[in-house]
C-alpha cells in the first residue's frame, strides 16, 4: 500500500472532513442520550447540591425551577457523555500521532481529568461546608439567608469549576517547562512570589472572605506548587533533550 493510500497519511481533506463529521455526529448523539439520562437523575443531583445549604432554596420567577432543571440535565448529559466524546476525539487524532505522542496524550488527559476531579472533591467536601457556614451565618440578626435557586446553583457550580481548574497548575507548569518557558530553578527561587500569587488566586476562587476558607484553599495549591517544581524539572530535561536532537 502506498503512502497516499494509508489511513494515517493518505486521506484527502474531504475524507478528513467526512471523518470529522462522523465523529461530531456520534458526539452529539452521545450528548443527547446523556441529557435524557440527566433528566432522570437531575432531581437527585439537585437535592445533593442543596444539601450543604440545609434549607430550601427560593424560586422568584415562574420559570426558574424549570430553567434550572433543564440546565442541570444538560450539564449531567455532558458529564455522562464526556468519556465517549473524548474517545471520538481520540479516534480522530490518534492515527496522526506517533507512539510516544499517543502515550503522552493519554497520560496528560488522564492526569488532567484526575486533577480536575480531585479539585472538585476537595472543594465540595472541605471548602464548601466552611464557606457556606460562614456566608449563611454572617450577621444573622440583620440578614436572613434565603438564597434563590438560580443564585445558589450558579454560585456552587462556578466555585467547584474554578477550584477544579486551579488544580491543573502542575500540568500547566509542566507544559511551560517542556516548551522552555520556565525552569525548576526559577520556580524554587521565586517561591515567595508564588505564595503571594496563590494567596490571590485562593482569595479569588473562594466564595467567602473569611481567612479560614482562604487558608484551606491555599494549602493544596501550595502542595501542588511543590509538585510542579518536580514536574518542571522533568519537562526541562525533555526540552533540553529535544534541543540536543535538533542541534
Amino acid at each position: 500500500m502506498s503512502e497516499a493510500e494509508t489511513p494515517e497519511a493518505g486521506q484527502t481533506i474531504l475524507e478528513h472532513l467526512n471523518e470529522l463529521r462522523q465523529r461530531l455526529v456520534w458526539a452529539v448523539a452521545a450528548l443527547t442520550v446523556g441529557t435524557v439520562i440527566g433528566f432522570f437523575f437531575a432531581p437527585a443531583v439537585l437535592e445533593f447540591l442543596i444539601a450543604p445549604y440545609n434549607n430550601r432554596v427560593q424560586a422568584i420567577s415562574p420559570t426558574e425551577p424549570v430553567e434550572i432543571y433543564f440546565k442541570l440535565a444538560l450539564v449531567l448529559g455532558g458529564v455522562v457523555a464526556m468519556p465517549f466524546i473524548l474517545y471520538q476525539v481520540w479516534l480522530f487524532v490518534a492515527p496522526g500521532l506517533q507512539r510516544g505522542e499517543k502515550r503522552f496524550a493519554f497520560v496528560f488527559v488522564s492526569s488532567a481529568f484526575a486533577l480536575f476531579l480531585a479539585g472538585i472533591a476537595f472543594a465540595w467536601f472541605v471548602l464548601m461546608p466552611a464557606a457556606l457556614s460562614f456566608l449563611r451565618d454572617f450577621m444573622p440578626t440583620i440578614f436572613d439567608a434565603n438564597w434563590t435557586a438560580r443564585e445558589y446553583i450558579g454560585f456552587t457550580s462556578t466555585f467547584l469549576f474554578w477550584i477544579g481548574v486551579s488544580f491543573e497548575m502542575p500540568l500547566v507548569i509542566y507544559l511551560f517547562a517542556r516548551a522552555g518557558l520556565v525552569s525548576a530553578a526559577t520556580l524554587r527561587e521565586q517561591w515567595r512570589l508564588a505564595v503571594v500569587i496563590i494567596a490571590v488566586l485562593a482569595a479569588a476562587v473562594t466564595p467567602s472572605i473569611d481567612p479560614v476558607t482562604m487558608l484551606l484553599a491555599m494549602a493544596p495549591l501550595l502542595v501542588l506548587y511543590v509538585l510542579s517544581i518536580g514536574l518542571a524539572r522533568l519537562g526541562q530535561r525533555q526540552f533540553e533533550r529535544s534541543m540536543a536532537v535538533e542541534a
